[in-house]
């Protein structure tokens, strides 16, 4: 997959904008149909890749220390206007007794949703560190190069 991304914004060079920064390699498209960035970052030893999409009705959040996808994610949020939300995160597919992957998705879902954004997440997490503080950073990685 990420393969077919790369020779896709080779296509599109003129399109693409490169960021360097401190830690991570960040690269954006703004070409149609979807907005993404990639950020490759090291966390804990342990190479990571992370792609970010935008589509009109959710975020589409990649993120892999495996080279593939790894367990999907499906989070919203619930709730109406006179009471508190509520969010719901449930597994698609994939590891279903690792509690750490449904609080990055989460965590993820209230940073969406305070932002003021409606749309939902998928979040695919190949991971080989399912640890707190490899969940921690992803999930910041992710809030420092949202596209909401």
């Amino acid at each position: 997959m990420f393969l077919r991304q790369a020779k896709a914004w080779a296509a599109v060079d003129s399109l693409v904008r490169f960021k360097a920064c401190s830690l991570f390699l960040v690269m954006e498209t703004s070409a149609f149909p979807v907005v993404q960035k990639q950020v490759s970052v090291d966390i804990n030893g342990n190479k990571t890749d992370i792609i970010i999409s935008r589509y009109d009705d959710h975020f589409f959040v990649i993120v892999t220390q495996i080279g593939s996808m790894g367990t999907m994610l499906h989070a919203k949020k619930e709730g109406g206007v006179a009471m508190e939300p509520t969010y719901n995160v449930m597994v698609a597919f994939g590891k279903r007794d690792e509690p750490m992957l449904s609080a990055c998705a989460r965590r993820l879902i209230e940073h969406i949703s305070s932002s003021g954004s409606s749309r939902s997440l998928v979040l695919s997490l190949g991971l080989k560190d399912h640890s707190m503080e490899t969940v921690k950073a992803i999930s910041s990685i992710v809030i420092e190069n949202r596209l909401w």
